[in-house]
C-alpha cells in the first residue's frame, strides 16, 4: 500500500511521489517482480522502453490539441457526451463537475468512426490515429498483463490479459483537455479539474503531456502530486484488478488538478472485459488465509453500478463477500 512521506502542515505543499519507473526491456522475470511490487505497494507505477511508437503518441497528441483548440461551437458539434463524445464539465450523470473538458471514445474502430464525422475536419485521419494509438497502448497494457499474471505465479498467464483482447472489449479511450486556471490566481490554490476516483477498469495506461496536476490519495489521506514525465506511461490498477487478485493490488484514487497558466492534456486508455465476462480472483489467489474477498460479478454488473453512483463514491465495497 502507499505510504506518504510526513505531509508538511499549514500553507506548504506536500513533496511530490517518485513512483516506481519499471523498464520494460529488461530481464522479464525481474520485470514481473517489480511491476508486481510496484502494484502492491504503490497501485501506480511508470514505465519506459515501452513500445509505444513516438509517431503515434505524437499524431494522437496533434489530434487532440487539434480538436480542443477548436471554437466552442465547432467542439459542441461532437457533444453532448451520452456517454461518448465530446462532454464539458459535466462528469458522468450524477452532478460530478470539474474544470476539465473531454472526448470519450470506445475502442471499437467502428465507434470511432461513427463518432469521427462530427469530431474532426478528417475523419479518416482521425480515425487512423485513433485506431494504430489504441492499439499500440492495449499492446502495451496486455503485455503488462501477461508479467501481472508471472508475477502472481497466476497458473493462466493470458488470465487478465485475454479479457481486454477479446473483440467484445468494453476498453475505452479518453481525451482530457485541463485549461489554464484563473481560480489559482485569486486563491492560490489550484482548481480541481477531474475529481477523486478509481478507474473501475482493469488497467490503465495514462499519457500527459509535460504538464503537472496528476495525484495520488496516500496514508492518511495525503494528496500528493505525481510529477509529470514525457518519456514514461503511468500506470495504474483499476478496481476489476484488484477484485482478481483479491485485493492484493489496490485500485488507488487520484484526481486531477488545473495549472496556474498551461493547459494540460491527458490521454488515458482504460483497459476493461466484455460486459457479460465474469470477474472473480483465481484459486491461485484465494486461500485459508485469503478468503474470497468479493463475490462474482460480471463487468456489465460492475459498470451499472458504477454509472448508478457519484465518481468519489467506494464501488467495489458493494460487492465485499
Amino acid at each position: 500500500m502507499v505510504v506518504a512521506s510526513p505531509n508538511p502542515s499549514g500553507a506548504e505543499k506536500p513533496e511530490a511521489i517518485e513512483l516506481p519507473v519499471i523498464d520494460l526491456s529488461a530481464e522479464r522475470t525481474e520485470v514481473a517482480k517489480l511491476i508486481t511490487k510496484a502494484c502492491e505497494d504503490y497501485g501506480f507505477f511508470k514505465v519506459i522502453n515501452h513500445g509505444v511508437p513516438g509517431e503515434a503518441i505524437a499524431a494522437m497528441e496533434e489530434e487532440g490539441l487539434g480538436f480542443f483548440t477548436k471554437p466552442d461551437v465547432e467542439k459542441q458539434r461532437a457533444g453532448p457526451a451520452t456517454p461518448f463524445g465530446y462532454g464539458r464539465k459535466n462528469i458522468g450523470f450524477n452532478g460530478d463537475i470539474g474544470e476539465v473538458e473531454y472526448l470519450l471514445l470506445h475502442t471499437n474502430p467502428l465507434s470511432v468512426s461513427q463518432s469521427s464525422i462530427t469530431i474532426s475536419d478528417d475523419p479518416q485521419k482521425f480515425c487512423s490515429v485513433v485506431d494504430g494509438y489504441v492499439r499500440a497502448v492495449r499492446g502495451l497494457a496486455c503485455d503488462i498483463l501477461d508479467l501481472i499474471a508471472e508475477g502472481l505465479w497466476v497458473h493462466d498467464p493470458s488470465l487478465f490479459s485475454k479479457m481486454i483482447r477479446d473483440v467484445e472489449s468494453d476498453s475505452i479511450f479518453r481525451l482530457n483537455h485541463y485549461p489554464p486556471s484563473p481560480f489559482h490566481h485569486c486563491t492560490s490554490s489550484n482548481a480541481v479539474g477531474f475529481g477523486e476516483h478509481t478507474d473501475p477498469q482493469i488497467l490503465t495506461i495514462l499519457r500527459s503531456n509535460d504538464v503537472g496536476g496528476l495525484q495520488i490519495c496516500v496514508a492518511d489521506a495525503v494528496w500528493v502530486p505525481v510529477p509529470p514525465d514525457p518519456t514514461a506511461f503511468c500506470v495504474n490498477v483499476g478496481d476489476v484488478l484488484q477484485a482478481m487478485t483479491n485485493g492484493r493490488f489496490m485500485s488507488v484514487r487520484h484526481r486531477a488538478l488545473t495549472n496556474i497558466d498551461k493547459p494540460r492534456m491527458s490521454m488515458a486508455y482504460f483497459g476493461a472485459p466484455p460486459l457479460q465476462a465474469r470477474v472473480t480472483a483465481p484459486p491461485e489467489l484465494v486461500t485459508p488465509h485469503s478468503p474470497l474477498l468479493y463475490r462474482p460479478f460480471t463487468w456489465g454488473e460492475y459498470k451499472k453500478a458504477t454509472y448508478s453512483l457519484q465518481l468519489g463514491d467506494s464501488r467495489l465495497q458493494l460487492f465485499r463477500q
